[in-house]
This record gives structure tokens, C-alpha cells and sequence, in this order.
């Protein structure tokens, strides 16, 4: 149930976050459009829910085995460490692209006025671009506990 959530929750969050947006730009008729995308995303979230809540678990067979059933048990335990290496990953791959972002346009008005600041911005933009390196290795890390 909770991977349904995981998985709807982008589908939600982001046609709010863009309507919000578009509702800034267009102030006459922003709010109208809002409250009829707010309307069919509370139906969109609540077919989700529904369907969360009345599916059943998939099984291969009608049986399980008493030591099939004790992998599963144990494996549904470790899901808490795959999805913290997911944000692991995430996270830092964002924070690591706005970096670069920032840096790297820095650096290139940098280079613009003096080109023997190369190496120096260079630098500078691979820092920014390590922090995405540590959030793998904290998600390998993760993923090899769980």
C-alpha cells in the first residue's frame, strides 16, 4: 500500500505545483483554474486510495511455503532502506544539478572577462558535482544493507 503512494504521490504533487504556478502568472482566472485541477487531483488521489486499499497481494501460487513467506516477511523489512537510498540519490543528484547550475554559470562570466580562470572554475564546478558522488555511495551503502 505504501508503494502506491510512493508511486502516485509525483503524479499529484507535480500538476499541483505546476498549476500553482501557472495560477501566479494568470491572476484573473488562476484561481477558477485552480479549484478545478485541485478538484480532479482529490478525485485522482482518492481512485488511488481505493485502489491501494482493495488490492489484494500478488502470489505466485495458492501455497506458500512456511520458508518463502519468512523471505518475504524479511525482505519487507529492508524496504525502509531501499527507499532511503532512492532519497539518498535523489536528493543529492538535485542539490548536485543546482550546484552545477549556479557554479557553472558563474563560471563561465568568470571565464568570459579572464579565460585563465579555467582550471580555478573547473574546480569548483567538479565540487559541486561530488555531491552527487556522495549520495551514491550513501545509496550503495543502503542498498547493499538491505
Amino acid at each position: 500500500m505504501i508503494a502506491a503512494w510512493l508511486i502516485g504521490l509525483p503524479v499529484v504533487a507535480v500538476p499541483a505545483g505546476l498549476l500553482a504556478r501557472l495560477a501566479a502568472r494568470r491572476r484573473e482566472r488562476g484561481a477558477l483554474l485552480l479549484a478545478c485541477v485541485g478538484g480532479l487531483l482529490l478525485v485522482g488521489a482518492t481512485v488511488l486510495l481505493v485502489l491501494a486499499l482493495a488490492g489484494e497481494p500478488a502470489s505466485a501460487s495458492a501455497t506458500v511455503s512456511a520458508a518463502t513467506a519468512a523471505a518475504k516477511a524479511a525482505s519487507s523489512g529492508n524496504s525502509g532502506a531501499l527507499i532511503g537510498a532512492g532519497i539518498a540519490v535523489a536528493g543529492s543528484t538535485i542539490g548536485a544539478g543546482i550546484g552545477v547550475a549556479y557554479t557553472g554559470a558563474a563560471a563561465i562570466a568568470a571565464m568570459s572577462e579572464r579565460p585563465e580562470l579555467f582550471g580555478r572554475a573547473m574546480v569548483v564546478v567538479g565540487l559541486a558535482e561530488g555531491i552527487a558522488i556522495y549520495g551514491l555511495i550513501i545509496g550503495i551503502i543502503l542498498v547493499g544493507k538491505a
